[in-house]
């Protein structure tokens, strides 16, 4: 039974930045902060909620749930391929292997759906029928199952995240051939036991990205995270048949109501100050993270309340000091 009023006692106790834990090599993203300590990096998930380049809002609880479902994950997928993962000494914090990281994000897909300018449902209703590699057949729908799952690679520079192909990295030499049948393997297999696990607990894994890096061995590793709310869409299952025969769009967990509140009420791209989100929306977010947690393992979610935030991380992460 998901606590609202638990949230709300907690709006004003959100982790906003971990800056103040003084580790060295801070540097700051979209959702989690990084410290580099040389033979490891520790990442801080924090409760920021990021959209339009901007952070919109903090939500309770929100990085504890991302990061104990990356740990869930990570744990659950460990005999298809090894990961980053040293510990997590904090709900809030992964202390992970560094590694030479892919400069691709492997993103794999298996419904028809989307709403970016690079997703394969624009992308398919403007008549584009080779997707990052994919031939596309005629007469499909809006959020139509795929014959099979596929991965389409996207390549990112400093403005945007560009589709490519798994042909195309070869022949510019970001990746060998032998080396992206490998990762296409890998990545493959990890969305199908993720989709195995998810229909088993009444969600369908629709779409999800995957960051790889090669460690100190030139082996290949997951890292970042791993089938989070934040990377990967979720829809549920027992009502996507009827509503898909009906034309209406799969019943979903997840933040876009909050964007189009943004949307409604600011121009959130240009406004140099954004409105502050509604308090009962922020609570209806978070409500929907941590219902997301527990419908993706299937274990009850316990938020970490006591003591504050801060005073706990600094406590838990005192040993990497030295």
């Amino acid at each position: 039974m998901i606590d609202r009023d638990l949230i709300r006692a907690n709006l004003d106790t959100c982790l906003e930045d971990a800056a103040q834990l003084g580790l060295p090599g801070y540097r700051r993203g979209k959702v989690r902060d990084t410290f580099d300590l040389g033979d490891r990096l520790v990442l801080v998930t924090t409760d920021r909620q990021s959209a339009f380049d901007r952070v919109l809002a903090s939500i309770p609880f929100k990085g504890q749930v991302l990061n104990q479902v990356s740990s869930f994950w990570f744990d659950a997928t460990r005999d298809i391929a090894p990961n980053h993962v040293i510990s997590s000494p904090d709900p809030n914090v992964t202390v992970g292997r560094k590694g030479r990281v892919v400069p691709v994000e492997f993103v794999v897909r298996s419904y028809l759906t989307g709403s970016t300018s690079t997703s394969i449902w624009k992308n398919y209703a403007a008549g584009v029928r080779d997707y990052c590699g994919h031939t596309l057949p005629d007469g499909l729908v809006k959020n139509q199952a795929l014959e099979r799952a596929i991965v389409t690679p996207t390549t990112k520079d400093d403005a945007h995240d560009e589709l490519t192909s798994g042909e195309a990295l070869v022949d510019r030499g970001v990746v060998s051939r032998a080396d992206w049948t490998r990762m296409e393997e890998l990545v493959l297999a990890l969305f199908e036991r993720g989709r195995e696990h998810a229909a088993k607990n009444g969600l369908i894994l629709v779409d999800t990205k995957y960051e790889l890096a090669w460690d100190a061995e030139g082996e290949l590793m997951v890292v970042d995270e791993i089938h989070t709310p934040d990377s990967s869409r979720y829809w549920i299952a027992a009502t996507y048949a009827e509503r898909f025969a009906a034309g209406a769009e799969p019943e979903n967990i997840d933040k876009e109501f909050l964007r189009l509140w943004f949307v409604d009420n600011c121009d959130p791209y240009n406004d140099p100050t954004l409105p502050e989100a509604p308090p009962e929306l922020v609570v209806e977010l978070s409500a929907r993270y941590i219902r997301l947690y527990e419908m993706i393992t299937g274990r009850d979610f316990v938020p970490v309340t006591s003591p504050p935030v801060a005073e706990r991380l600094a406590a838990n992460l005192a040993y990497l000091r030295g």
